[in-house]
């Protein structure tokens, strides 16, 4: 009997894993059709507030480019964790991870930085003041923010187990779906910096 439940554990156990990865690929593809949608009502705005002649045009902060540099030290940083935990170097895999969570917190600094630079320039979310143009930014890049937050999260759950050894180069799951979530919000950020910037 207990052979019996032991065996229908590893099966859901297995289950579990399997579908892991596609749900985090299904759950890729909504926040994609999100951000599609912000940056599709960006265009919109855009185009019936130049008609009117009410579409402020103004240069994002300087501090945005070192967002994207950070974004793109994670993703290398993250690509080069599920390397080592591949070869089953461990410490090494930790390490990275580390990095990539302290580089993940540096980023949502920047990005308050960025949101106080704009305001001192008197470019404002809402209120008196506001302009439709800077308010989209603060929408796109707060939700950006948002769901970096979440890989925050991600990334401390994955680094304490990678500190309790709970990976090798048999069994990192973990390590690999956080590295694609990773992937795809510092991908998502770049693409956001340049549509941000070229469509003004």
């Amino acid at each position: 009997m207990e052979e019996k439940m032991e065996s229908g554990n590893i099966t859901l156990k297995e289950q579990r894993r399997k579908s892991a990865k596609p749900l985090l690929w299904i759950s890729i593809a909504g926040m994609m059709m999100m951000f599609a949608g912000l940056t599709s009502g960006y265009i919109v705005s855009r185009s019936s507030r130049m008609i009117e002649g009410d579409w402020l045009v103004f240069q994002l902060p300087q501090i945005f480019y070192a967002s994207t540099i950070t974004v793109i030290i994670i993703s290398v940083a993250l690509h080069f964790a599920v390397k080592n935990i591949k070869e089953n170097k461990t410490k090494t895999a930790t390490n990275l991870l580390l990095a990539a969570l302290l580089l993940g917190v540096a980023f949502v600094v920047f990005q308050f930085i960025g949101w106080k630079e704009l305001k001192d320039s008197g470019i404002f979310f809402t209120g008196p003041g506001s302009n439709t143009a800077g308010s989209w930014v603060y929408v796109i890049t707060l939700f950006h923010v948002l769901h970096l937050l979440a890989g925050i999260v991600v990334l401390i759950v994955t680094y304490f187990k990678a500190v309790n050894k709970r990976y090798s180069n048999e069994d990192y799951l973990g390590i690999d779906l956080c590295a694609t979530y990773w992937h795809f919000v510092d991908v998502l950020w770049v693409f956001l910096f340049m549509f941000l910037s070229f469509i003004r």
